[in-house]
């Protein structure tokens, strides 16, 4: 079996399996760089090929590990499917997880997007900002998700891994959200609603130089975390599975840690 075909089949999988079709355009990318750049068939090839391959590139934790974990999921899929008796990535070395580091966008960067920013990139600002949304999750919003709930208006937020949550929203992102939406989606294109990526640059072309739309989501992370010490909160709204990735979104203030550290005085 060629490497095209083998990686075709296991994307029908993810598919079926309900990957949303960002994930599979990268695992997609992932693999086929894979097929590229690593001699021999998908069921020949041996754990320290794919390890040099791992180690050669010039990546960051993250991007490696995403790549590991592509390789892990083809190879259980052919196992699975009785297309090969080994999986070669059983003897991989395992990836330590790398704390990630708060990195929020500060006030200044926030104003000078707003202000720089037509109507539409001003509303996809406010809601990563001040909502702690996704790129992906702005895309996807339509008119039938914004809802009136008993303490105002609210956001059914479709988010990462086909898993749903409903978050507040300020009354007046509420307002322009409404008569943006019409009946349909918040942020339209040529083929239904916007992609993540194409949010991503409309909101990167307004921020200053260094300051990515992440960090958006991180400074209202951050400030929600200083303002309430609620961290159990915080997680719900962000749609974060775990309070250690929660953790890692919101950077303390130092005023709080004098006052802790004051505590045991």
């Amino acid at each position: 079996m060629t490497w095209d075909q083998a990686i075709a089949d296991w994307l029908v999988w993810l598919r079926a399996a309900g990957a949303r079709p960002a994930t599979l355009r990268l695992r997609r990318y992932q693999m086929l760089r894979v097929a590229a750049e690593v001699r021999g068939r998908p069921w020949t090839v041996a754990a320290p090929s794919l390890a040099r391959w791992l180690a050669g590139p010039a990546w960051k934790p993250e991007t490696r590990r995403s790549h590991l974990a592509a390789l892990r999921s083809f190879y259980a899929w052919g196992r699975s499917q009785g297309l090969t008796g080994a999986d070669p990535t059983g003897a991989l070395p395992r990836m330590r997880p790398t704390p990630g580091e708060p990195r929020p966008a500060s006030e200044d960067a926030l104003g000078r997007a707003l202000a720089a920013g037509d109507d539409r990139q001003r509303l996809m600002v406010d809601l990563a900002a001040r909502h702690g949304l996704r790129r992906g999750e702005i895309a996807r919003i339509h008119a039938r998700d914004i809802v009136d709930s008993a303490g105002g208006w609210s956001l059914v937020v479709h988010g990462k891994g086909g898993k749903d949550r409903t978050v507040p929203l300020l009354d007046g992102t509420a307002a322009v959200a409404r008569a943006r939406a019409g009946d349909g989606w918040l942020f339209p294109g040529p083929n239904g609603h916007l992609t993540a990526g194409h949010v991503g640059v409309l909101i990167g072309r307004v921020l200053p130089p260094g300051v990515t739309p992440h960090q958006l989501r991180h400074r209202f992370a951050t400030v929600v975390y200083r303002r309430t010490l609620d961290i159990r909160n915080l997680q719900r709204l962000l749609g974060h599975a775990s309070v250690a990735t929660t953790q890692r979104y919101a950077a303390p203030d130092d005023a709080q840690l004098r006052a802790v550290l004051s505590s045991a005085a």
